[in-house]
């Protein structure tokens, strides 16, 4: 556990902080939760099972409300954008 009465000199301070700098070209990557190495294969399984089921509902929700706006979509121009609700700002 670390002391919150801690007082460290400067260059001790700086030395703690560069041990957590990784070097110019390399790039930390952690994957946690359901993209964690021991789990990933069984978890992406599991959600594109989920996915399925859930693109299946959505299409008949889609199909089934016809009275929303349809927007074109800024970049495939493709007419798929559907506004389901808007946010006011606060």
């Amino acid at each position: 556990m670390i002391d919150p009465n801690l007082v460290l000199a400067g260059e001790e301070f700086v030395r703690r902080f560069l041990l957590h700098v990784l070097p110019k070209g390399l790039v930390r990557v952690r994957h946690y939760g359901f993209l964690a190495n021991r789990c990933r294969r069984r978890r992406l399984a599991q959600i594109r099972q989920a996915l399925a089921v859930i693109d299946a509902t959505a299409d008949a929700d889609t199909a089934a409300d016809d009275s929303a706006p349809i927007y074109t979509c800024p970049h495939c121009r493709q007419p798929t954008l559907r506004v389901i609700g808007t946010l006011s700002p606060g």
